[in-house]
């Protein structure tokens, strides 16, 4: 879940995905067949990211937010449908105090599937190999959002020492049986989960709308006003999107993978003794922030996690949806500086020994 940027197992066997090797691009260079990013830029023009890529059974696209070279290391961690342009918003403020990197997962983004499977298992692989390799044997933070919440949860329960605290975004957590998501919602998520049909009504409203009327929609769905989602974040996405769509079978290709991704986080929800006991195993010091209005994922399930994690922080914010980063940025980061200087006041120290030298110039 995440639905901002597109209207179990992996090659490679090992359940501890192994790390890569980070490229050193910046000058607009190609690697694997690929070219980097400009980066994101602020409407005057100045730098604030640059976008690199890291081998993890195949490239990797990740975008460099900076941030101080002494602070902790956050990795962002996108939702379903999404890529790193989910944080383009938060993670320029995240990187006044953290260096800040955000991935595109596999068949999201930049980063194709290129062999890799896209479900949720193989994704929280691929992270923990992304992690490895920028952060060696370093724990950091992770924030991540919808699906991305899940992944996060996933990983540091398999590798607590991989991580030193979890900031949960509308994370796609476990939801009471009596409270399911918004009926539209639901009839969304059951097209995409039945065999073929979830492609085929991908391509047709690819045929019917264009590109800004599509992540419009999704906007529509997933936030209380669309407007509040920053021009320049809703132009970032756009331009992606058709990036992708101009690579060859590059909209069938995000297409599989979304709707392998889907079958997947909906099986873990519909299934849910293992994340449960994923949630229940979670030794890092969390913050879980969810809108109160989110139709994706209903308030229900942060209400069911507190319960189960009395240990955790969970702040509820008011007249938000399920993309708190961009509908509510101001009262996001606020909630997480806030933590990081209490709850996650040590896990930030932790993360401070995986920070990486800045790249840019």
């Amino acid at each position: 879940m995440g639905g901002t940027g597109q209207a179990d197992g992996t090659t490679g066997g090992a359940d501890g995905a192994t790390g890569g090797t980070v490229a050193a691009d910046t000058g607009g260079r190609a690697w694997a067949g690929h070219q980097t990013s400009d980066g994101h830029q602020t409407s005057d023009g100045h730098q604030v990211s640059a976008g690199r890529w890291v081998d993890v059974d195949g490239p990797v696209y990740y975008e460099d937010f900076g941030g101080p070279a002494d602070g902790p290391l956050i990795v962002c961690v996108h939702g379903l449908g999404a890529s790193h342009t989910s944080w383009w918003t938060l993670a320029p403020l995240l990187a006044r105090r953290a260096r800040v990197l955000a991935p595109d997962l596999a068949g999201f983004g930049r980063t194709t599937a290129a062999g890799r499977r896209t479900d949720v298992g193989s994704n929280r692989r691929l992270l923990a190999g992304f992690l490895a390799a920028v952060a060696g044997d370093a724990p950091v933070i992770l924030v991540g959002n919808s699906m991305g919440g899940m992944i996060s949860v996933l990983q540091a329960a398999a590798d607590p020492g991989s991580v030193a605290g979890l900031v949960l975004i509308s994370p796609a957590l476990p939801i009471p049986w009596l409270r399911q998501p918004d009926a539209s919602i639901l009839g969304m998520f059951i097209g995409m989960i039945v065999p073929r049909l979830g492609s085929a009504v991908l391509a047709h409203r690819r045929g019917i709308y264009t590109t800004e009327e599509l992540l419009t929609q999704t906007l529509t769905r997933t936030t209380v006003d669309p407007s509040r989602v920053p021009p320049d974040a809703f132009a970032a996405m756009v331009a992606l999107l058709k990036e992708r769509s101009a690579r060859p079978d590059g909209d069938a290709q995000a297409d599989a993978a979304l709707v392998t991704a889907t079958r997947s986080v909906v099986g873990r929800l519909t299934w849910r003794r293992p994340l449960a006991a994923a949630v229940a195993a979670v030794a890092a010091p969390t913050l879980l922030i969810h809108g109160r209005q989110d139709r994706l994922v209903p308030i229900a399930a942060a209400r069911h996690a507190a319960r189960r994690r009395p240990d955790w922080r969970v702040e509820v914010l008011d007249d938000c949806g399920h993309l708190p980063q961009f509908e509510a940025t101001g009262r996001t980061i606020a909630l997480i500086d806030g933590w990081l200087d209490d709850a996650g006041a040590a896990g930030a120290e932790a993360a401070r020994a995986a920070a990486i030298p800045a790249q840019r110039a």
